[in-house]
């Protein structure tokens, strides 16, 4: 699934490039990475997954099928934080805040990845996925240490975070519904037994909430 929340922010960070020019990559922006560089470059590099745990859900999703009958039961899937270190790469300084800012304008508009730019797997989802740029990151978490761990020089950088669930498996079958009535048998004291009797049972629907 992260590869694909990749390649969704790769579309959008597209369109902060230079016309017919320059790159979008996910690679380690370390001195050797810098050093080999030679084209304009918006480098996103995913330095942190955390999981949401606010939107955590207890209990199970019902699938159910064309007559409403429930199918099958499966868990709610869990939602991560991805965190993105959004860098700007060229030849002068003054051309690096230029489309670091091109970058920043084109996120902002965006509080989603745009559903029309999704592939496919995201898409398959139906969830709509936060996006947030440059706000501050937890005070368990610091920009310096990041590039002090990665051996480079600090720059100016936009902390992107993209909010994704990930399903969760296995799913449990249910039974298949009645479809039969109950037959009752009497029997009397001295241990003679009377003819079965059927007794229908009213037929009940679970809705998935655990109502009948």
């Amino acid at each position: 699934m992260i590869h694909e929340v990749d390649e969704a922010l790769r579309g959008l960070l597209r369109g902060a490039l230079p016309e017919g020019t320059g790159e979008v990559v996910f690679e380690a922006p370390t001195r050797d990475w810098a050093a080999r560089r030679n084209a304009p470059t918006l480098n996103s590099y995913l330095y942190d997954i955390r999981e949401d745990v606010a939107r955590r859900e207890r209990g199970a999703y019902a699938e159910r099928g064309p007559d409403g009958i429930v199918l099958r039961r499966r868990q709610p899937p869990r939602w991560f934080r991805l965190s993105y270190l959004l860098t700007a790469w060229t030849n002068r300084p003054e051309d690096e805040h230029r489309l670091l800012s091109a970058a920043l304008g084109t996120l902002l508009a965006h509080e989603l990845l745009p559903p029309d730019r999704l592939p496919a797997a995201l898409a398959a989802l139906q969830a709509t996925l936060p996006l947030s740029v440059a706000v501050p990151p937890p005070e368990s978490r610091s920009i310096a240490d990041i590039w002090s761990a990665l051996g480079g020089e600090l720059k100016p950088s936009l902390d992107v975070v993209i909010t994704v669930p990930f399903p969760v498996s296995p799913t449990y079958d249910v039974a298949p519904p009645v479809t039969e009535g109950a037959v009752v048998g009497v029997r009397s004291i001295d241990g003679e037994q009377s003819e079965p009797r059927p007794r229908m049972l009213r037929k009940q629907r679970d809705d998935g909430t655990g109502a009948k």
